[in-house]
């Protein structure tokens, strides 16, 4: 089957979930023998030269990188808010540089299935409809109006609740409507396809979690030092918000209980009150990493406090393909079929979080057992080629 893939940045690097997600996604469906190519915007904010990406895979995979700027522009954003009815953090993606790229494209070629990474390609619906014959499908990271309305409700400043409870809304418009204009949806997570079932959705949904190849998170020793690891992108929201909840509720006591604790914050894009958050004696703060998977492999115990999101968290499944213990949250778990105390540790209460944490440094048999039963639960249900050998059956069905 011959497949283009529409994405809002460049899948490769893969160093944040969404990369990963996608780009796995991409090799997934090479190696069931589809003909892949990707159109990505190659955007201000996360620019990468096509040409760079390793050419073993620019020669199995087609990467089209269309320049794109995306960056924040006050003014648009003011004109936005006052004279328009479609969210800023979509409008973001709307550019005349990729409509125009996609229609030479199609005017050119034809494809079988068209596959939108998440809402924001939705902007360009009208485009393949007018040059392609191929079905659209939507792939759902998350549901990411919900992200914004669970962010609302955790808000504390009145008028910046106020302004975050405007951009759901608007982006729930524009989400919604995106979905209902595919011809099928690839949610990432069950709840998530309950929640599109639930809002009227009746045309064809297959559920296909993020994958990851395991081959490529090797087993390591466990660090014997009292040390954990937060990784994740510091520019989105719900990073943001949980890192401060266990930096506000949950680490002084933990640095009273064991004064050798260390933590170690790897984030892209930390805004500067965040940063100087982050200057603590027990704090390292390490930035971007060019090595996601050596960076988890240097400390104990992963921690992943997030009180609000959608979809399935990926750096919580790399850290458990690690070999990595997990303390999360029951937000941070959701989409991934994980038991606490086995698979890993949840916590919403700031006391038993810590008490989880404390448990995961000091007891090696809690710890092994751990390790091994969410090693064996990412080998079962998230394996790249399993899921995208389902996926590839399920469009050769449909289409």
């Amino acid at each position: 089957m011959k497949i283009l893939i529409l994405t809002n940045k460049l899948p490769y690097p893969p160093r944040d979930g969404g990369s990963i997600a996608t780009l796995n996604m991409l090799t997934g469906l090479r190696d069931v023998g589809n003909q892949l190519t990707c159109l990505a915007m190659n955007t201000s904010k996360h620019p990468y030269p096509v040409e760079e990406i390793p050419a073993d895979l620019r020669s199995s995979i087609r990467f089209l990188g269309i320049k794109c700027d995306n960056s924040i522009r006050p003014l648009r954003l003011l004109f936005n808010f006052l004279f328009s009815r479609q969210p800023y953090i979509a409008e973001r993606f709307n550019f005349r540089e990729y409509r125009e790229a996609l229609s030479e494209l199609l005017s050119k070629e034809s494809f079988d299935l068209i596959q939108l990474e998440g809402p924001y390609p939705g902007h360009y619906l009208p485009v393949i409809r007018k040059w392609s014959k191929a079905k659209v499908a939507l792939r759902a990271h998350n549901v990411e109006h919900l992200i914004w309305k669970r962010k609302a409700v955790n808000e504390k400043i009145s008028l910046k609740r106020w302004y975050i409870k405007n951009m759901a809304s608007r982006l729930e418009r524009f989400e919604m409507d995106m979905v209902h204009q595919s011809d099928y949806v690839i949610p990432i997570s069950p709840q998530d396809k309950v929640y599109f079932r639930n809002r009227g959705y009746v045309k064809p949904v297959l559920t296909i979690p993020a994958g990851l190849t395991l081959d490529e998170y090797p087993i390591t020793p466990l660090p014997s030092a009292p040390s954990l690891l937060f990784i994740g992108a510091l520019d989105w929201l719900p990073n943001q918000e949980g890192l401060n909840w266990f930096l506000d509720h949950v680490f002084d006591n933990l640095v009273a209980q064991l004064p050798q604790i260390q933590l170690h914050v790897a984030g892209r894009n930390a805004p500067d009150h965040f940063a100087r958050k982050l200057q603590h004696d027990h704090i390292v703060y390490h930035g971007e990493v060019d090595d996601s998977r050596k960076f988890m492999q240097a400390y104990r115990i992963m921690v992943a406090p997030l009180l609000t999101g959608s979809g399935i968290r990926i750096k919580i499944l790399e850290g458990m393909a690690l070999g990595r213990p997990v303390v999360t949250t029951s937000v941070g778990i959701e989409g991934i079929p994980a038991r606490n105390n086995r698979e890993v540790r949840i916590a919403d209460d700031p006391d038993q979080f810590k008490k989880q944490v404390v448990t995961m440094l000091s007891d090696d048999t809690a710890v092994n057992s751990q390790v091994k039963e969410a090693r064996d639960l990412i080998k079962e249900n998230f394996d790249t080629f399993g899921l995208s050998t389902r996926l590839s059956q399920f469009f050769n069905e449909q289409v």
